[in-house]
């Protein structure tokens, strides 16, 4: 068997990984290898540039030599005489079979006897044995072949998960000295400007200096239309330049670019396995030695209780009971359904972190959505200015200064509609209030700005028709006297409302929490036509209503993109970041990341968890029914070594056809 599940210690747990640098990414591990099996086994990976039947010329020397031999018995009647007919087998058996048999004896003087490959080289030299040459270079033939299947179809597995590391350019042209120089990327320095032409990959994270610029996302997001950017927007490693030349300041190294980070999620993805592919991998350590010990049963314990008994006739039932035993139906087309539906989901712009989360997504029955970046876009607008006891330019800019200390959207609304005011002065003791708001001192006032919350924590009084107003408002006073609000204005997603369409389709109950007022919470859930909604929550609180709805025996996905929301994405069962406009605290905590921020994809997470289930667990009936029909038959004599190998091979090429369905669905 190949021990496809060796690292079982690795738990199913959220661990989270520092980034690595972007060069010393691991390669991907293959789901049905352990690091060791993979330097000894060379079933289609001795050379990555070499045609696939030149790496296997000899299983196709001995494939050929097997069909004549067959043609010349059955078709023309020649038999070829028991020595000649033992060299010609031989030499066909070892053409195909030489990796099989020399990894099996490498596996049997280390101890570990009970593998597919110790099996199917008893099998096959048991039948040499008895004198069924054919019958043996047969099953070793077609076993080598499933071999190579398996290892092609994984390959396909990957590919879509490989491509990413294709798409991070090892150089760039950057602006020093007034000269465009090309130099490696991981040598480029925070604030440098770099040069990218029309065609070309973004290799860094950065900003847009030039004034305007068209990008492909594809590669990160999934969706292959132009996204337009215009100076001083953030532009992201593995976009495509479209047009003219763009010149981008660098806001992060290239180990730290968001891309290098999702690219570390999907390796470690490989790693980190489901409880079914667990449950398969115990269950096959335990499964092939007691198939081993019942083959064995099988050919000596009819010495003593059948008469007339020949140990070749019962050997030969105790080989067909071994080679329709082997597991690797099971232990290879498990793994690569679930390899093969984060594959899918990585396509559509969706990074599971690991198969597990696959199958926890099966489960979930409740969404809980933050607001503000989730379900809104997050890009706020200052509506209108009402000072009380000061002017509406000196309100607006104490605001501004204030909140050049905070990077949520609502202070960032301020900061852009102040424009040069906000740079006219520094914040000092500025503290974040979490919840609430900021306080600080700006030109020797005492500012406050925030929710109505900051100021009654502060007693500061303030008229009561403020807490009637609908929208976002921040409240700001000076000196702990009230000065006046400022209104802003988010705008909900486009595809919001179908995304929680789908999710009621799907009977999954809605759930939306926000640090914002009720009243405006409540005018969102009701356009969008969420069942729950939470307003004026801390963080601690949006943890609180989450802890109540899990003891209410609910199966919880918390989508968010903040800060603040790590919490509770570390508290759900399925924790989901907004990847685009989302922190970076957000998505490390997270297990599913949303890459372009739909609300529709949140739906298509849970479709592909589905998927996947559903292949898996069809590929485990087929192989588990079919195994159990054959064994039974070939304990009682009926089924032959022919039989057994067809069913064996064949059982294994229809679970990987089924499991490689995956990454062919267009959800």
């Amino acid at each position: 068997m190949k021990d496809c599940c060796e690292n079982d210690d690795k738990k199913n747990v959220k661990t989270k990984h520092p980034v690595k640098d972007a060069k010393a990414l691991p390669k991907i591990k293959k789901p049905e290898h352990s690091d060791e099996e993979e330097d000894e086994h060379d079933h289609g990976h001795a050379d990555p540039h070499k045609p696939q039947w030149k790496q296997h010329l000899g299983l196709l020397i001995g494939l050929l030599i097997l069909v004549c031999v067959l043609v010349m018995d059955y078709g023309f009647g020649v038999k070829l005489s028991k020595w000649v007919s033992l060299g010609v087998n031989s030499v066909a058996f070892l053409l195909a079979g030489w990796s099989v048999l020399g990894l099996a004896f490498r596996k049997a003087i280390r101890g570990d006897i009970f593998n597919e490959f110790v099996l199917m080289s008893v099998a096959t030299l048991g039948a040499f044995y008895i004198g069924e040459y054919s019958e043996g270079v047969a099953v070793m033939v077609f076993y080598s072949i499933g071999e190579w299947f398996q290892d092609s179809a994984v390959d396909r597995a990957t590919a879509s998960i490989k491509a990413l590391l294709d798409i991070r350019p090892d150089e760039v042209t950057v602006i020093r000295d007034e000269k465009a120089q090309v130099v490696p990327s991981a040598e480029v320095k925070l604030g440098e400007i770099i040069q990218v032409k029309a065609g070309e990959k973004v290799a860094l994270d950065g900003k847009l200096v030039s004034d305007k610029g068209s990008f492909n996302t594809a590669a990160l997001t999934g969706e292959s239309r132009p996204d337009s950017k215009y100076k001083g927007e953030a532009v992201l490693a593995g976009m495509i330049n479209l047009n003219t030349v763009s010149e981008i300041e660098v806001t992060a190294l290239f180990k730290d670019s968001k891309l290098s980070k999702i690219l570390e999620m999907v390796q470690d993805a490989s790693a980190r396995k489901s409880q079914t592919q667990l449950f398969i991998s115990k269950f096959a350590k335990i499964y092939t030695p007691i198939v081993f010990f019942l083959a064995l049963a099988l050919a000596l314990v009819p010495y003593f209780v059948v008469e007339n008994y020949v140990f070749n006739d019962w050997l030969y039932r105790a080989l067909v009971f071994l080679v329709i035993s082997c597991p690797c139906a099971l232990v290879v087309s498990i793994p690569l359904g679930y390899f093969g539906g984060i594959g899918l989901a990585s396509k559509n712009g969706i990074l599971f972190k690991g198969g597990n989360f696959l199958d926890v997504m099966t489960k979930i029955n409740t969404i809980v959505m933050d607001k503000t970046g989730t379900l809104t876009k997050g890009v706020f607008k200052v509506q209108k200015v009402v000072p009380e006891g000061i002017t509406e330019k000196e309100l607006v800019k104490l605001a501004a200064i204030l909140e050049k200390n905070s990077t949520h959207p609502v202070g960032q609304a301020i900061i852009e509609y102040a424009g040069k005011e906000a740079d006219s002065g520094k914040a000092t003791a500025v503290e974040e209030i979490s919840g609430h708001g900021l306080r600080g001192k700006v030109d020797g006032k005492e500012v406050l700005a925030g929710n109505i919350k900051l100021l009654k924590k502060y007693k500061v009084d303030y008229p009561k028709e403020v807490e009637e107003i609908v929208d976002t408002i921040v409240v700001i006073a000076i000196n702990k006297k009230y000065a006046g609000y400022i209104t802003i204005a988010d705008e909900i997603k486009e595809d919001a409302s179908k995304g929680i369409k789908m999710m009621h389709d799907l009977n999954i109950r809605t759930v939306m929490l926000s640090g914002d007022k009720q009243s405006v919470v409540d005018q969102v859930a009701k356009k969008l036509g969420i069942d729950e909604a939470f307003g004026d929550l801390l963080p601690e609180g949006k943890v609180e209503k989450v802890e109540a709805l899990i003891k209410e025996g609910r199966h919880i996905a918390f989508v968010g993109d903040g800060v603040n929301d790590a919490p509770v994405i570390a508290l759900a069962d399925a924790g989901i970041a907004m990847g685009g406009l989302g922190s970076d605290a957000a998505i490390e905590t997270a297990d599913i990341v949303i890459q372009n921020d739909q609300i529709v994809k949140i739906v298509l997470a849970l479709k592909i968890g589905k998927l996947t289930r559903n292949i898996v667990w069809q590929n485990i009936i087929l192989a588990m029914a079919v195994k159990v029909a054959v064994l039974s038959l070939g304990a009682f004599g009926v089924a032959n070594l022919w039989e057994a190998v067809i069913a064996d091979v064949g059982v294994a090429f229809l679970a990987i056809l089924n499991a490689i369905r995956i990454q062919r669905k267009h959800i």
